[in-house]
């Protein structure tokens, strides 16, 4: 028998990435205040990291990630998730890194993005049978940006989403868990670059969006600018206070964040009068939902 919220169970929401970081860049301020309200909030992290570069160039002299990535991320991870207050679990794949060259070289045989659909979404669909999450936040199905395993969380997290109520589906994997309601993130909102980018612009400061505006819609061959999402914002998540959290969460990985760079051009009390929301389109909802939406648990309290 399937197994379907009660509104008496404590909410919970489930966040899937594909690599460490990944939940720090997209979402994190939700998530933070969320776990702070008292929801329990997981991160489900799809791969090791192993294939990141790094990104920050005070880290180029240290010798842990040059010689164990995937260990240097993980601790990275642990710090992230303290700061932001949430849970987080690994799903045991392996980073496929990003091709790059003309032609794109195939994937490392074995990582993420080669598997199967059903055997990449099993650790995630016994996760959610055992976690029981109301609410699923995952990529769009571009991944966010064109990355092979953030399309990748992207497909597994919307199989759990529908397998994990059936039965007959993903046996032995925990008793079905149907969740409730589907969203993806919006992370790379154009609204929302548009207004921190003219905000800069009326303050004298020199904005970084300009470039990524102007070619919003030519995202190179290697996906490094992000298409235009193709989604609609349908609920927009208030959680201004919590984007310093945010930010320190994001320092803590310290391979792949450079403190001086994109993410933090705009101070969190900019953020906070111009734009202070994370965005969201709700995908699926098997209860009735009155859009728009402020909150991913609206019609679950």
């Amino acid at each position: 028998m399937t197994a379907s919220p009660s509104p008496s169970a404590p909410l919970r929401l489930l966040a899937v990435h594909a690599h460490p970081d990944d939940e720090s860049s997209k979402g994190a301020a939700t998530m933070a205040m969320y776990a702070a309200s008292g929801v329990e909030v997981l991160v489900a992290t799809c791969t090791d990291g192993s294939r990141g570069d790094i990104q920050n160039p005070d880290m180029e002299s240290e010798p842990h990630p040059k010689r164990d990535m995937a260990g240097a991320r993980r601790l990275e991870m642990n710090r992230a998730a303290g700061v932001l207050g949430v849970s987080q679990r690994w799903l045991g794949f392996v980073d496929s890194g990003l091709p790059e060259g003309d032609p794109l070289p195939p994937l490392p045989a074995g990582s993420f993005a080669t598997l199967p659909l059903e055997r990449a979404a099993a650790p995630l669909v016994r996760l959610v049978r055992d976690f029981k999450p109301q609410v699923i936040l995952s990529y769009d199905e571009n991944g966010g940006y064109p990355h092979p395993d953030h399309i990748m969380a992207h497909r597994v997290a919307v199989e759990a989403f529908e397998a994990a109520g059936d039965p007959a589906r993903y046996r032995g994997t925990g008793d079905a868990w149907a969740p409730s309601k589907l969203y993806y993130d919006r992370a790379f909102s154009p609204e929302r670059f548009r207004a921190l980018h003219y905000a800069l612009e009326e303050a004298g400061l020199q904005s970084p969006y300009a470039e990524r505006l102007a070619a919003w819609l030519e995202a190179d061959a290697e996906g490094h600018t992000p298409p235009a999402p193709t989604h609609p914002t349908t609920t927009q998540i208030e959680c201004g206070d919590f984007f310093e959290a945010r930010d320190d969460a994001l320092r803590a990985h310290r391979t792949q964040v450079d403190p001086n760079g994109f993410f933090f051009a705009v101070s969190p009390g900019m953020q906070r009068r111009v734009w202070p929301w994370e965005d969201y389109s709700l995908i699926q909802s098997r209860i009735p939902a009155e859009l728009p939406e402020k909150d991913f648990f609206a019609g679950l309290r």
